[in-house]
């Protein structure tokens, strides 16, 4: 454990001392030796040499550890019930993945108490916070009708502000032949009862899912409820999603596995961020994104998990760094980058991600000597302690 005396509460000052690396992700400096760093309450209030480091109310020494933002995890499904491995079995062995399972989650969630998903949401929270997550954002979109989608954002809402209203995932098995209806219960009674639990709205603009037109509709009903705007899109194939992401001036574009020239220039000329997900690919057996192209094109990239119980059940950043650098093209430190920072710009946060006066106190003690070490050892447990909004967890 950390030499520390207690957790910080009530704004006392906390040093933590003898850094051996610091990444903040902060402008041109970025990374910091021998480095400290002063936290106030819940907020960062002082960074430098170690030794010109203010006194402090309590002192953790770092132990010559590298230390890094807080994770910050842009996309995940956390709100289900039910398991199926049987499927992810059935890809190993061959088929290919169309997201049509995600109507066995619908059946298995619909059945579930309260009690039983928020159980399972906080447990998926608790994981991923040991595997140095600081920020989720939870979807809904295993409910599918008015009242399951609203309390599914209802517990999202108990376990993160950063809440997506995701009704548009897929039309559900009782909507099968009627999809314009269900697009209208979506951009209707579902959304009005879903907007005061959910700051975004998203759409799986795919094939099999929500086409181009659906996908207009819906997001801009959302916009006009005051939500913000996150996309599904070209996931399984090329598709117009990410140019109607930024069109409509979406904060993220998420998966971005088949892209074009034109999506390519477009996010690059955009605030639009790519929300790179590459547990998908590897728990669906499919063509990894190509992140080196975007990154040259200018394209602003983050990384996230798409923890779900279908394709890409991994609650891990970690993990999804080691595979940005092994199977994207990243460097460690741009993949690095991508899921701290970036995922705060795909959330239009400024206060998370960052290692900076004034930012959260989110920071994560890796049992390594540097960060290079996320890649260079994937699979391996190098998170040693993590201190989210100040305080040790």
């Amino acid at each position: 454990m950390l030499a520390t005396d207690k957790a910080n509460s009530g704004g006392m000052s906390v040093l933590v001392t003898n850094i051996g690396e610091l990444t903040t992700q902060d402008g041109e400096v970025g990374t910091l030796h021998d480095a400290a760093v002063v936290v106030n309450g819940d907020r960062i209030a002082w960074i430098g040499p170690a030794a010109q480091a203010p006194a402090a109310d309590e002192r953790i020494d770092a132990g010559g550890r590298a230390v890094i933002p807080g994770f910050v995890d842009s996309h995940a499904h956390l709100v289900f019930a039910g398991d199926r491995a049987a499927e992810f079995a059935a890809r190993m062995a061959g088929e290919s993945y169309t997201g049509g399972g995600i109507r066995t989650t619908v059946a298995a969630t619909r059945a579930a108490s309260d009690d039983e998903l928020t159980a399972a949401a906080g447990r998926l929270v608790a994981e991923m916070r040991r595997q140095g997550t600081t920020t989720v954002e939870i979807k809904s979109g295993y409910g599918l009708n008015v009242d399951d989608e609203k309390r599914s954002l209802r517990i999202a809402r108990s376990l993160t502000p950063e809440t997506t209203f995701l009704g548009a995932h897929v039309v559900p098995a009782e909507y099968l032949d009627r999809p314009d209806e269900y697009v209208a219960l979506v951009t209707g009674p579902m959304l009005a009862a879903a907007a005061p639990y959910a700051r975004w709205i998203d759409v799986f603009c795919e094939r099999g899912a929500f086409d181009g037109d659906q996908t207009r509709a819906i997001l801009t009903a959302g916009a006009e409820a005051g939500l913000e705007l996150r996309v599904h899109t070209n996931q399984l194939t090329a598709g117009p999603g990410v140019q109607l992401a930024v069109e409509l001036g979406a904060a993220s574009a998420d998966h971005c596995t088949h892209l074009s020239d034109a999506d390519i220039d477009a996010l690059a000329a955009s605030d639009t961020v790519a929300t790179l997900l590459p547990g998908a690919e590897f728990s669906t057996r499919s063509p990894y994104p190509d992140a080196r192209r975007l990154v040259d094109a200018g394209v602003t990239v983050a990384l996230a998990t798409d923890c779900n119980p279908g394709s890409s059940y991994t609650s891990s950043m970690p993990f999804c760094v080691a595979l940005a650098v092994r199977e994207m093209g990243l460097a460690p430190a741009e993949a690095l980058w991508a899921a701290t920072a970036g995922g705060a710009r795909s959330l239009r946060r400024d206060d998370i991600g960052v290692l900076r006066p004034g930012a959260r106190a989110d920071l994560v003690l890796l049992d390594a000597p540097t960060f290079l070490h996320l890649a260079y050892r994937p699979g391996v447990p190098l998170i040693h302690t993590v201190l989210h909004n100040g305080v040790p967890q």
